[in-house]
């Protein structure tokens, strides 16, 4: 089965890069938006949603690269595809100055419109948690 490559943007209402990058590269500031708990060791991340003591979903990943204020690069363990990855990039807008969180992630031939859907609803559940 191919993976599909998605590729999603949203303006955030903010000048500070320190700020977005927080939101995208520590493991508190991505349980703010993609996970109920994040935890680190070393170059893993370990996502976890839902509580630990009832029913839940745990996945792992490694970030493969990384430039500070720039961009965060992840492959998930269970990835079967050396190509695919996710990425969490902000870039600045020349138009209003604020930062843009550009996500790259990949999903399976008719999953799509699925992952689009995930990556809206956190992108909701950041904006309702920050205000940005």
């Amino acid at each position: 089965m191919e993976e599909n490559k998605i590729s999603i943007e949203r303006e955030l209402h903010s000048k500070s890069a320190g700020i977005i990058w927080s939101l995208m590269s520590t493991p508190e500031g991505l349980a703010k938006w993609i996970a109920d708990e994040v935890k680190r060791d070393g170059d893993t991340l370990t996502f976890t949603w839902g509580n630990t003591w009832s029913h839940h979903e745990t996945r792992m990943a490694s970030v493969i690269d990384r430039k500070e204020n720039k961009y965060m690069r992840l492959r998930w363990s269970e990835d079967e595809y050396i190509d695919t990855y996710l990425e969490l990039r902000m870039e600045k807008s020349d138009i209003t100055d604020d930062y843009i969180l550009v996500v790259t992630d990949y999903a399976p031939d008719g999953d799509t419109d699925t992952l689009a859907d995930i990556w809206d609803a956190n992108f909701e559940t950041l904006r309702r948690s920050t205000g940005l």
